[in-house]
Parts: C-alpha cells; structure tokens; sequence
C-alpha cells in the first residue's frame, strides 16, 4: 500500500516478538508447544467428559463447554503467531483482520457469560443440595450454553459495527501479534474518540455486569460455607477455591494488560510477550 495515497488498507502489519531468526525459531518451538499443550489439554476435558458416563453431570457439563471456549480462545490467533515467526514480513489481511476481532469478542464474551453459570451452578449446589437435581439439568445447562454463545454473538457484532466500515487509508501497523481492536481502531482516518469511548463502554458494561454477579453468587456461597462444617463443605471450598484463582487471575490480567506502557519498550514488546503467555496460561487453572 503507498501511504501517500487515499487508498483502502487491505491489510495490517502485525508486531509481535523480534529478534534475530534463532530467536525467532526459538519463539516458534517454544509456543507451538505451549499452546498444542494448552489446546489437547482442553480437548482432553472435553472429550473425557463425553466419553464417561459418570460425569455426565450438570457441573461437568458446564466445564466441559469452559474448556471448548478455552480451546478457541487460545486458536483464534496463536496459528497464525506461530506461523509468523518464520516468515520475514507478519501481515495479515483487513477481512482477517476483522475475523479475529470477531472471534475474539465472541468467544471471550460467551466464556464470561459461562462463567457466570457455572457460580450458579456452585451456588444451588451447596446452599440448596436438596434441591440441585430438580433445579439443574443437563437442558437447563444447555440453555445457559446456548445463551452464553448468543450473549458473545450480540457482544462480537457491536464491536465490529464500531469498526467494520471505518475508512483505513494510513498506517497499518499494528502493535500487537493479533488484530487487537483498540489498537486497529486508531489507525481509522477519521476521528475515532466517540467510537473508543464506546467500545470501551461495550466490553466494561459485560465484564462488570458478569463480575457483580460472580461477586454476589461467591459471597453467598462463602458466606454459606462458613456457616457449615462438614466433609462435603470442604470438597466445595476446594472447588471454590480453583473458581476464584481463576477469576481473579482473569480480571487482574485483563485490567494489567491494558495499562501498559509500550512505548518503553521498543526492541521486544513485553505487552505482547505477557499477552502472549496470558492467552495459553489462564486457560491450565481450571
């Protein structure tokens, strides 16, 4: 693409890791392995839970859909990362570009929703066992899945309005290994501070909607648990305990990443090295 012209961008240059071609293969090695690791560990829960009768459960159920929504997360964009370190110059086109912002949006949307099913499920389970089979069922579950898929769906597709038909006629450079949108957004030639302020808006309004009611439905649940003392409250401590390593990990990482400076670092990206390792790593807690 010539700069000096007003042409449409048909594609992005995308940054991620540099360095000299051993540290490249290096790259290469290292995170095909993280993430075939990351990716067949999910796979592996999901097909263990189909395969075996006895947890067929409602719990299990749930966890099960986590980590095929884990499994696509983690394959949105990390090929095409890993591809790229063998190639000399990292594009990739503006329909992709779009694509991974879609699914991004999509797959992150659905697994917070998700997320949020599973506390329910916790907390019918140890402040109403008595009544946990009549209230959960592997359909009512299905319902919360299919709901967490459409609730990703509306979130992805009012991202992509923001963005979809901006004109691009300028830099396309891109700092990040994936499309990210607050970082493609602002290579728009036009003025974008509305649009930023509502994207933001967009992801905050889910993301907080989701942490009050993960909030509210652990505090009972603990709340519960200290009330009680038996063998069966401290098997569900101890499954609490992954569910809140795993939220908190989540929305600590999420609030880090997007307020970090890196302009301070130019040679190698530490934003895209910690959002690199946070795309795999967050997804072995569970």
């Amino acid at each position: 693409m010539d700069p000096g012209n007003n042409s449409r961008v048909t594609e992005f240059v995308l940054h991620s890791l540099s360095g000299p071609r051993e540290l490249q293969l290096f790259y290469f090695a290292f995170f095909t392995l993280f993430y075939l690791s990351t990716l067949l560990g999910n796979l592996l829960i999901v097909f263990t839970v189909l395969s075996e009768p006895a947890l067929h459960t409602p719990m299990y159920f749930l966890l099960s859909n986590l980590s095929f929504f884990d499994a696509c997360v983690c394959s949105f964009a990390t090929p095409k990362m890993i591809i790229d370190f063998l190639m000399e110059h990292n594009t990739i086109s503006f329909e992709g570009c779009m694509a991974q912002i879609l699914f991004l949006h999509l797959f992150g949307g659905g697994e917070m929703v998700l997320l949020v099913s599973m506390a329910y499920d916790r907390y019918v389970a140890i402040c109403r066992p008595l009544h946990y089979t009549a209230i959960m069922s592997i359909r009512k579950c299905t319902g919360f899945v299919l709901g967490s898929w459409f609730v990703g769906f509306l979130h992805s597709v009012s991202q992509l309005v923001f963005i979809v038909s901006l004109p691009f006629c300028g830099p396309n450079n891109v700092d990040s290994f994936f499309c990210d949108l607050p970082l493609v957004i602002k290579l728009a030639c036009t003025d974008t501070y509305i649009l930023e302020i509502l994207i933001r808006l967009n992801s905050d309004i889910l993301g907080l909607c989701c942490f009050v009611l993960l909030f509210m439905s652990y505090t009972v649940i603990l709340v519960t648990m200290q009330c009680r003392s038996s063998t069966g409250m401290a098997k569900a401590r101890a499954t609490l305990t992954a569910h809140v390593t795993v939220l908190k990990y989540d929305y600590y990482t999420i609030g880090k990443i997007g307020n970090i400076d890196i302009t301070k670092y130019q040679k190698y990206s530490l934003k895209a090295v910690i959002k690199i390792l946070y795309w795999h790593e967050k997804y072995d807690d569970f």
